[in-house]
């Protein structure tokens, strides 16, 4: 009968597509590791995967049935998570991924308020982008994400947290700095530097100011918030910085200038899990203790 390790052992295979990397992930030696693949395969009758001395990649039979094994394996994890929760639904482990530019700004002074009420729980966070948050808590991988709206979180069950806004960030001498009710147009004079096309936080900002068509400076991208900060104090270029970053410290120590913009569009920050989660009562109340934070957050500046 084929095995949970087995499968465990094929996806990790496909996610690393590297033998020594997937058994480090599934915590054997690479000698079990391919025993087990093999014995899997001589079970199903079919090859899975196709390795040489320089590359490893699966087969089409390979491919469909990790596919089934992310699926199976997600299941087992909410059967006992499910067990889990019927015993104490604040003990053990909450794997919580978030997006860059809400995650380093938003959990680390959260995590006084959930210490404080659920001692025993530990949480484990992961900073990635939007469509590998999503795709990680598809598969399990993750318990639940901490993103932005809008962008398409698929079948996953959504709590919405709060809005987001945004402020001009520009050197204090520029000619926008300081000025009320910027509008569109004004904006659309001058180019923003903006993080990578993989952030949505880039969508977000150029979509943020309805009646004006924003621009990005396409000679410069950053990967983070701090370096966009720190172009800006350079006298480089200016940026849209949200809200939460600007409250939680992001611009403290720079010698920039923040403007308030009348009618900007905000972003959504949620949470987002499987809808069929055993933990809803668990994510419900750190939603919460998120929500508090960040009104924390926003009294302090």
């Amino acid at each position: 009968m084929t095995t949970i390790r087995q499968l465990s052992f094929l996806v990790a295979i496909a996610n690393e597509l590297n033998f020594s990397r997937a058994a480090e992930k599934c915590h054997v030696t690479q000698p079990t590791l391919s025993a087990g693949l093999k014995e899997l395969e001589a079970q199903l009758g079919v090859m899975l995967v196709e390795r040489t001395r320089r590359s490893v990649q699966l087969t089409n039979a390979g491919n469909e049935i990790t596919e089934r094994a992310r699926r199976v394996l997600a299941d087992i994890a909410e059967i006992e998570a499910l067990a889990a929760q019927h015993g104490d639904a604040f003990t053990g482990t909450l794997r919580l991924g978030a997006i860059p530019t809400v995650g380093p700004y938003l959990v680390p002074h959260a995590l006084p308020l959930l210490r404080a009420r659920y001692p025993e729980l530990k949480l484990f966070l992961r900073e990635e982008l939007t469509e590998t948050l999503v795709s990680g808590v598809e598969e399990g991988r993750l318990d639940l994400a901490l993103v932005a709206l809008p962008h398409d979180l698929g079948a996953l069950q959504v709590e919405p947290l709060f809005d987001d806004g945004y402020a001009l960030a520009t050197p204090p001498d520029h000619a926008l700095a300081g000025r009320e009710g910027l509008k569109g147009a004004d904006l659309a004079e001058h180019s923003l530097m903006l993080l990578d096309r993989g952030h949505c936080l880039q969508r977000h900002a150029l979509s943020a100011l309805p009646g004006g068509e924003l621009h990005e400076d396409e000679s410069f991208s950053a990967t983070s918030l701090p370096t966009l900060v720190s172009m800006v104090e350079e006298g480089l270029g200016i940026t849209l910085l949200p809200r939460l970053a600007i409250d939680a410290g992001a611009a403290e120590g720079h010698e920039i200038a923040l403007t308030e913009i009348p009618g900007i569009c905000p972003r959504q920050v949620v949470l987002a899990w499987r809808k069929t989660s055993p933990h809803v009562k668990r994510f419900r109340s750190l939603a919460r203790i998120l929500c508090e934070t960040r009104q924390m957050l926003e009294a302090r500046t």
